[in-house]
């Protein structure tokens, strides 16, 4: 273990919402954050902000790296919170001869766990350390603690998690939510995959609020109670997303009484805009790694045809209208809204379920060295996925992750045994919303989940015949095969003669 470092000064490059948030929360815990950004406007009002809160004295602003370097202690520190792709090579290159050997930066951007490990290699031919840190929880969560998710090498870990102990959120007994989640981009893969199982998530309580407001005619304020319901007991306790739920039916405009969820357009652009690569990137992984992953990608799909809206209304035009929702003849009502509960609780534990999958696969192909109890601890505060009920779920099996040859989830009682439980009550809401023209992929998406993960009985015995009848792709034969392993067959039909 390296021995402690007690950080007391740091540059913040990039002071945007999250950067901002957090150099007012360095600064707010006694480190002297000196401020580098394009937009003096956004330093200025920076401290003007620190002065206010009475911690101005802890923030300088500079618009050179020369001078940026010169405030610092040795090591110097960085954090950064940049936009993905080519800033951070840029940034990095541009604070090279400025560098000395022992410097530290932690990169806290969404950035691609590739970029962040190319760094890291380019850095460590001069000493110099990078560590790539996922940051969630929003711009609020970055001013007042974020859940932070470092990677990196053991040494630089050790350095610099005392002051991201300091700063980070804290769980409900008080322990920080961060903690060394792996080496090399291992930080920044999890933060990824984190924020594939956020679009799973929001894609489910976002689809049950639907149902509850067209199919079941219920008032803002009433789905807030459901929602707030949902939040204090049973499978959907302490559920960031379903909490703030809550919030955001309830909210009215202070300026003119409206109620701010009604003047809300059906458009999520973050995709298409650049703003946001990690749902994109989770789904790849996904995909690239053979984990079937299907809430996380049809949430990612629902938002892609989302922010088109243009291409909506053309197509709409083109079918000569739409399929709108209806009221649904439900007799009653809150026994529905029980199953609604529970398929909607389904398919964020199935979301948490593929992407541990994901990062199961990944960790033993690339060797991250994952430590999953660490990662459940960053996850438990701050972090747009905190679901607390599904935490202390996994706790034991995380704690014990070395001792099990693999941690997908599904093999795990615990959590087979509850999506077996949301399951009839799934079928139902989906059954439903199906027979209502209810838009509900993630929901529908996990009910043929649960259903042909644990199925010895697929139709693709049909789809392998035809592979090999095309393609003479080869299959085994029934029986043949005791141990299932995915290997290519041996068996070719001529089924037709060339």
């Amino acid at each position: 273990m390296a021995p402690a470092l007690e950080i007391k000064k740091l540059a913040m490059i990039g002071c945007g919402s999250m950067g901002g948030g957090m150099a007012q929360l360095f600064a707010e815990n006694g480190v002297h954050v000196s401020l580098e950004d394009p937009s003096e406007e956004a330093m200025d009002g920076l401290l003007k902000k620190a002065k206010e809160q009475g911690f101005g004295d802890k923030m300088s602003k500079h618009t050179d790296y020369k001078s940026l370097c010169e405030s610092l202690d040795s090591p110097k520190v960085f954090v950064y919170s940049l936009p993905h792709g080519t800033v951070g090579d840029s940034v990095t290159d541009g604070l090279m001869p400025y560098l000395s050997k022992g410097d530290i930066v932690i990169d806290c951007g969404n950035e691609h766990w590739k970029n962040t490990e190319r760094r890291q290699g380019k850095c460590i031919t001069k000493g110099i350390r990078y560590i790539g840190c996922g940051v969630s929880g929003g711009y609020q969560a970055a001013r007042r603690g974020p859940s932070m998710c470092p990677g990196g090498d053991d040494e630089s870990l050790d350095l610099v998690l005392p002051l991201l102990r300091k700063v980070a959120a804290k769980d409900a007994k008080g322990n920080p939510c961060t903690g060394k989640a792996g080496t090399g981009g291992a930080g920044h893969y999890v933060k990824m995959i984190h924020n594939g199982i956020e679009h799973g998530m929001m894609s489910a309580i976002s689809e049950a609020w639907s149902i509850m407001v067209t199919g079941l005619g219920m008032s803002y304020d009433e789905i807030g109670d459901v929602f707030a319901k949902w939040n204090s007991e049973g499978e959907l306790r302490g559920t960031f997303l379903v909490d703030i739920g809550a919030d955001i039916c309830r909210t009215k405009d202070k300026k003119t009484g409206e109620r701010v969820l009604g003047t809300v357009e059906d458009k999520v652009v973050q995709d298409i805009t650049g703003e946001e690569g990690t749902g994109i990137w989770s789904n790849e992984e996904a995909v690239d790694h053979h984990i079937p992953a299907p809430t996380l990608a049809v949430a990612h799909f629902l938002r892609l045809a989302s922010a088109d809206r243009a291409q909506r209304e053309r197509a709409q035009k083109t079918f000569g209208g739409d399929f709108p929702p209806q009221k649904l003849d439900v007799k009653d009502k809150a026994a529905f809204l029980e199953d609604l509960r529970l398929a909607t609780y389904g398919a964020c534990l199935a979301a948490y379920i593929q992407g541990i999958n994901i990062i199961d696969r990944t960790n033993k192909d690339l060797k991250f060295n994952i430590d999953f109890n660490e990662v459940l601890q960053i996850w438990r505060g701050g972090c747009i996925i905190r679901a607390d009920y599904i935490a202390e779920m996994l706790y034991p099996i995380f704690k014990d992750f070395n001792h099990i040859d693999t941690m997908n989830l599904l093999f795990e009682s615990g959590p087979a045994k509850d999506l077996k439980k949301t399951y009839q009550a799934m079928k139902r809401v989906v059954s439903a919303a199906i027979a209502g023209d209810h838009v509900v992929p993630a929901i529908s998406a996990t009910l043929d989940y649960i259903k042909y993960s644990g199925s010895l009985d697929l139709p693709t015995q049909f789809y392998e015949a035809e592979l090999d009848y095309f393609g003479s792709h080869m299959y085994d034969k029934k029986g043949d095969d005791p141990k299932g392993a995915p290997t290519t067959g041996k068996y070719h039909y001529e089924w037709k003669p060339a």
